[in-house]
């Protein structure tokens, strides 16, 4: 049997290929239908975002650094945390984790030629960069952006106490981007279980693969609950519903309920795709199969199963919920993350570690995204959360998750870059990215969580002359500083590095499917494939008759030649 399924005649010499694949330049953006063109369209849309949000945390952190500072108004500072939080979690992570690499390496993954719905892939960008642009526009109508919060909690949201279009168009865009969302859980899940390569069972799948079925399962559990609860939210403001409204017979709370339904699905919906990631990179930087393959799928599953029903540890000081149901729920969703925590440490144990740019992002993660699960078991408690629920303790535990999400998905853009593009970034400004980034986030988060502790509230724009608490907030501001310089590192690196330092098909000794293909990938993503007989069939492919008991020895030759530039 040949170890290469339907191998053309000139797979030999990818180079002779030349196929004419319809429009090109600006055309081929906006007409495509390939999933690697819109992964890419993702990509570019959600780091424009990023850059949009990041500047306005870096206004806030601006306006705390001083007490009773007055560099914005509170009607201003009201808006640019509301759009701070909005952009960053609906507009740059949310679409970034299922989006944008989601949708370039899934297919590749499972040896698909594309995306199941090709069309159905296409609209659900166009829906997500209009709800986008929809949602910041707010910034140029009269009264100005929403200004209740990314959560818009009731009745502050209704059109008493926030009038004006602002609100509007964030409750439209966000519309925008749910049905977006919910296309892409479609796609992924049939893409996942209906086009994979003879020989891609289920249980051959890479991990990142898994996570992304779970998380496109969630997607659809999810995201129509939130679109549900908008609808509702937009009747009270224009068509008198008084759903949320105790004035009409309503319930305010019930906004809140229907929310953190979403809410706390959705911070797996944006953890998951990066623990995938995160798993990818270890593994092939360690020079070993991922350890535990299938506990950590089924921990994938868990968390899946277990997100759906801790909604409320968010609403403990409401009074409204059953405290000791929900703490045992958050407490008890820690056990297959901190099952993750273990197989990562186990698959780097006895590895031959290559500290790529990726590998010390991936690292980065596992430490802040602990600290972050730490401090949130502290929160899954009712006493502690009545005492920190209202303060920076929150702010900061929130943003260590977060960070630590960004840290992942940098890696895995280092990561899997030079198979989209070709070429690979400069290492050396990619790792002085990395401690920015890593060094960033922990200066700005540890003094949030002092001065949660020491009692200084969230969502303020100015505060008093306490006592210690300017001292912390210029050190969470030098921070936030340190984290946009990573930021704009990395535009740097992208500049520098501009097709000058080739990639090659498979630069790190990859595992997985997709660099068993050419960098970048041709139309329909193969021109030949290998024989699957695990979930590392390049690997096998490229190592014959080695078991995975000698994996860590098999890229002896591959250190010698690693491709850091100068």
């Amino acid at each position: 049997m040949t170890d290469v399924l339907d191998p053309p005649a000139v797979a030999e010499h990818h180079e002779e290929h030349h196929e004419d694949h319809g429009p090109t330049g600006i055309l081929k953006w906006l007409t495509s239908t390939d999933h690697k063109v819109i992964g890419m369209s993702y990509t570019v849309t959600s780091v424009v975002m990023l850059i949009i949000g990041g500047s306005f945390a870096e206004l806030i952190r601006a306006q705390l650094s001083t007490p009773n500072n007055s560099l914005v108004s509170l009607a201003q500072y009201n808006e640019l945390f509301t759009m701070h939080g909005s952009v960053m979690i609906y507009l740059f992570m949310g679409p970034f984790a299922f989006g944008a690499l989601a949708n370039i390496i899934v297919p590749i993954q499972i040896g698909a030629p594309d995306m199941a719905f090709p069309r159905l892939n296409a609209l659900s960008y166009w829906l997500y960069l209009t709800g986008s642009i929809t949602m910041l526009s707010g910034f140029f109508v009269a009264g100005g952006a929403a200004n209740f919060g990314w959560v818009a909690y009731a009745p502050l949201s209704n059109s008493v106490n926030t009038p004006g279009a602002g609100a509007d168009l964030w409750i439209g865009g966000l519309l925008l981007t749910g049905f977006s969302a919910i296309f892409t859980g479609v796609n992924l899940t049939a893409t996942i279980f209906y086009l994979r390569a003879p020989g891609m069972t289920m249980f051959r799948m890479p991990i990142f693969t898994w996570n992304l079925l779970i998380t496109a399962i969630l997607i659809l559990l999810a995201f129509p609950v939130l679109t549900a609860g908008l609808i509702m939210l937009y009747c009270d403001r224009h068509f008198g519903t008084h759903i949320f409204s105790v004035a009409g017979g309503g319930v305010p709370v019930l906004w809140q309920n229907i929310f953190w339904f979403w809410g706390h699905p959705e911070v797996y919906i944006l953890a998951l795709p990066v623990f995938g990631m995160v798993t990818e990179i270890i593994a092939v930087f360690s020079r070993k199969p991922v350890f535990g393959y299938k506990g950590m799928i089924f921990a994938t599953i868990t968390i899946g199963a277990l997100s759906l029903g801790v909604w409320a540890h968010h609403m403990f000081t409401t009074g409204t919920v059953l405290l000791p149901f929900f703490s045992i729920m958050s407490l008890l969703i820690a056990v297959p993350t901190g099952i993750k925590m273990f197989n990562w440490i186990g698959t780097m144990w006895r590895g031959e570690v290559w500290f790529s740019t990726a590998m010390l992002m991936a690292l980065g993660f596992l430490f802040t995204f602990l600290v972050g699960g730490i401090t949130g078991i502290y929160l899954a408690s009712p006493p502690l959360d009545f005492f920190t629920h209202d303060t920076y303790f929150v702010v900061a535990h929130f943003h260590s998750v977060v960070m630590a999400l960004l840290m992942g998905a940098m890696g895995a853009l280092y990561y899997w870059g030079p198979k989209i593009t070709g070429y690979l970034l400069n290492e050396k400004i990619g790792k002085a990215q990395f401690w920015f980034l890593f060094l960033g986030t922990q200066v700005f988060t540890f003094p949030m969580y002092i001065l949660g502790l020491w009692g200084m509230p969230r969502r303020v724009g100015i505060y008093p002359n306490h006592p210690g608490w300017q001292d912390l907030n210029d050190v969470a501001t030098v921070g936030a500083i340190m984290i946009g310089i990573s930021t704009a590192l990395f535009l740097i690196n992208i500049m520098y590095s501009w097709k000058k330092y080739p990639a090659g098909d498979n630069p790190w000794d990859g595992h997985t499917l997709e660099w068993f293909t050419t960098s970048p990938p041709p139309h329909h993503n193969f021109y030949r494939l290998p024989q699957i007989r695990s979930e590392r069939p390049t690997w096998d492919y490229n190592h014959p008759g080695h078991s995975a008991a000698a994996h860590g020895h098999a890229a002896e030759a591959l250190i010698e030649k690693e491709p850091v530039q100068p």
